[in-house]
């Protein structure tokens, strides 16, 4: 008798082609590029995050929302997030989650999420680039810019 295995299927394009992207260069082509993509209708009412796939050339192979959660924070499981960047074959990435509150400074959990990350993607060998905090109005936070990666 053969046992069912759990398939993981993964859609990841969100209105973005890799031969079309730009290469992302700066935390601001990231930002401008995640805030033109994200629910306008939503942005301000719950925290999502999502993660930037990109190929070698920093070119973006699609957005993968990981989560949505409520006013002050969304849960992210790092087994999950892994899954997707392995199996999408990313070699980079750049995450994002957005404060509907528009305040752009990082929380400690925050900083203790991005942390636990940056060593996972060591063991993988995928590059952690920035973790973007965006708010309604556009503003945003780097980490990388901000010395907080």
């Amino acid at each position: 008798m053969k046992s069912k295995v759990n398939e993981i299927q993964i859609s990841y394009r969100e209105k973005i082609s890799t031969l079309k992207s730009e290469p992302i260069n700066s935390s601001q082509d990231a930002a401008r590029l995640l805030y033109e993509h994200w629910d306008k209708n939503t942005i301000g009412l719950h925290e999502t995050f999502k993660i930037l796939l990109l190929n070698n050339s920093n070119k973006v192979k699609g957005v993968f929302p990981l989560s949505t959660g409520g006013l002050t924070g969304t849960v992210v499981d790092v087994r999950i997030l892994f899954a997707i960047v392995l199996k999408t074959l990313s070699v980079g990435i750049l995450l994002a989650h957005n404060h509907p509150s528009y305040k752009t400074r990082p929380s400690e959990a925050d900083l203790t999420l991005t942390k636990k990350i940056k060593k996972a993607a060591q063991l993988f060998d995928v590059r952690l680039l920035d973790h973007l905090i965006i708010t309604p109005n556009g503003d945003y936070y780097s980490f990388a810019d901000n010395g907080d990666l």
